[in-house]
């Protein structure tokens, strides 16, 4: 059986692939900086601990990276976790011979990007972050980059939208990822071959989605669900996005404006 190493377990995303990749066959190693509930024995340590970083890695056949600050934050605090943090896991992998990573980017490295061009939005845009959080992904994605080259450890990072167990706003009818797609996104990142550096956009089968699917559909990605499923609900309570507002003009929304 596979066995990943899971930062950011305690997370709202992790904690849902806790759930759901075990059933693809994996065994997960749990990993974040505070207790994981129900898992008394998860690992608990700060990114930039060296030590405790490589230790974790150790003896795994990939990593799963969602670990970090996921909203905004102060640059320091972000360079300290998402920055700092994400150099010390991909130096540890390189020490530890693992191969491969999945990486939980952001729409955020892109955020800036206008939604009035050309749809859907592709996974090979130019980065265009949104904020320090965004920055940190765009640094991830470079990280990968340089490691997949330098060192042949081969990474995918997803452009994350929206993961929760249903979409929350109009602008998650675009953005959604529902948890059962997450877990197939990443175990089609995690057994996929030949990735390289390979960068997609991480959404379900929206029917108003703005990102375009295809690389992520050549890992193997068979997406199932659809937001439009809760448009109904969602439209009565809160109306369609205004085509004026910053949700509606740029791929990062209202964190352009953090």
């Amino acid at each position: 059986m596979t066995l990943v190493l899971l930062t950011g377990a305690a997370g709202g995303v992790g904690t849902m692939l806790r759930e759901l990749l075990p059933p693809y066959g994996y065994r997960l190693r749990l990993a974040d900086l505070k207790p994981v509930e129900g898992a008394p024995d998860a690992l608990a340590f700060d990114l930039a601990d060296a030590d405790a970083v490589r230790e974790a890695v150790r003896g795994v056949d990939a990593v799963v990276h969602l670990g970090g600050i996921a909203l905004e934050d102060t640059f320091a605090n972000i360079q300290h976790s998402n920055i700092e943090g994400t150099y010390r896991l991909y130096e540890a992998v390189r020490a530890e011979g693992v191969r491969r990573v999945v990486f939980a980017s952001s729409n955020h490295a892109v955020g800036f990007t206008p939604l009035d061009g050309e749809l859907p939005v592709r996974a090979d845009i130019p980065p265009r972050p949104d904020t320090y959080y965004g920055l940190s992904k765009v640094f991830g994605e470079s990280l990968a980059s340089l490691y997949a080259d330098k060192h042949g450890i081969e990474t995918v990072s997803l452009r994350i939208g929206s993961c929760f167990p249903e979409p929350r706003s109009p602008r998650m009818l675009s953005t959604w990822l529902s948890p059962g797609d997450c877990a197939r996104l990443v175990h089609a990142a995690l057994t996929a071959p030949g990735v390289g550096h390979t960068v997609v956009n991480a959404i379900s089968a929206n029917t108003r989605a703005w990102w375009d699917l295809g690389p992520a559909r050549a890992l193997g990605y068979d997406p199932q669900d659809d937001a439009e499923a809760y448009a109904g609900r969602i439209l009565a309570e809160h109306g369609e996005l205004d085509p004026d507002g910053v949700d509606a003009r740029l791929l990062g929304g209202y964190f352009t404006t953090l």
